[in-house]
């Protein structure tokens, strides 16, 4: 009895997509240590990551009960919960909506209106702006989608600071600019699922060798948006020190998927990608942590 529940909560837990979770709570919460204030009380900070956790969780879970025809179509997504048959599709609606109401109260209970408000409309662009509407059309689906998955900064900023400030923005900036070349990574070594599924990739519609070249110009184009927060005064010589390294380690990377034009250079590009946005926002919270 007891492994049948622990087997149920595991299946509901994979309709969040745990991974990317860890990724939202990491994003987050350096926001909340860049507070005029100094850093919050534990109990806020916790009720803070919950809400937002809850609102990416609410968010993928519906991703999931939409897109469950494609995923069935797709090698990386078969074995999910839905497609393959562990979750009925009307389960797995109802459990993403009472996600969304639960992450919406929780937010609410935190910052009010603003929070809340920043939490529900970033479920609704996920579900209706990314999911239904650009991923079918447009293989620039990731770039504007973005949105969507660097929202953790802004939520945490009004929350603990009542609206969005240079600290959200720029933290907010990273993640988006971050996220075009970690999925065109993806892109490039699945091309063949995205092409089974009917989803426009951007390698799929301009080729592989635009799109390495759109890569290596995020990656450039990401060394003055993660520098942003020393020069706006909210980080110091420890973080720029690690930016700089983790930037040229990621152009680097770039580079060698430009000039190898291999699947096994952009497997490596995804790789460092997550390597590289980890270090950065772990620099952050080490010398926000140290400076608190």
């Amino acid at each position: 009895m007891a492994a049948a529940a622990h087997s149920v909560l595991r299946d509901y837990l994979g309709l969040t997509k745990p991974r990317l979770l860890q990724l939202v709570l990491m994003t987050g919460l350096p926001v909340l240590g860049m507070s005029a204030e100094g850093w919050p009380s534990a109990a806020f900070t916790a009720a803070t990551l919950l809400g937002i956790a809850l609102a990416a969780a609410s968010a993928n879970t519906l991703n999931a009960y939409l897109e469950h025809d494609r995923d069935a179509l797709m090698e990386r997504t078969r074995n999910r919960p839905v497609p393959a048959g562990l979750i009925e599709p009307r389960a797995a609606l109802r459990f993403g909506l009472v996600l969304g109401v639960v992450a919406t109260s929780v937010l609410y209970a935190v910052g009010g209106v603003p929070t809340a408000g920043l939490g529900v409309a970033s479920i609704l662009f996920y579900v209706f702006v990314y999911t239904l509407w650009l991923k079918p059309r447009s293989s620039w689906n990731t770039i504007i989608g973005g949105v969507s998955g660097a929202v953790a900064p802004l939520i945490a900023d009004v929350a603990v600071n009542g609206q969005v400030g240079p600290a959200g923005l720029t933290l907010f900036g990273i993640i988006f600019f971050w996220q075009p070349p970690h999925v065109w990574a993806i892109a490039l070594y699945r091309k063949a699922d995205y092409e089974a599924a009917g989803i426009k990739m951007l390698p799929n519609v301009i080729g592989d060798a635009a799109t390495r070249r759109w890569m290596l110009w995020y990656t450039l184009g990401l060394v003055p948006v993660t520098l942003a927060p020393v020069a706006l005064g909210l980080l110091g010589n420890a973080y720029l020190a690690v930016a700089l390294g983790a930037n040229a380690w990621f152009i680097g990377s770039a580079v060698r998927v430009l000039r190898q034009r291999t699947d096994d250079a952009a497997r490596r590009m995804f790789r460092v990608s997550l390597a590289y946005l980890f270090s950065l926002f772990a620099a952050m919270l080490a010398e926000l942590l140290l400076r608190g």
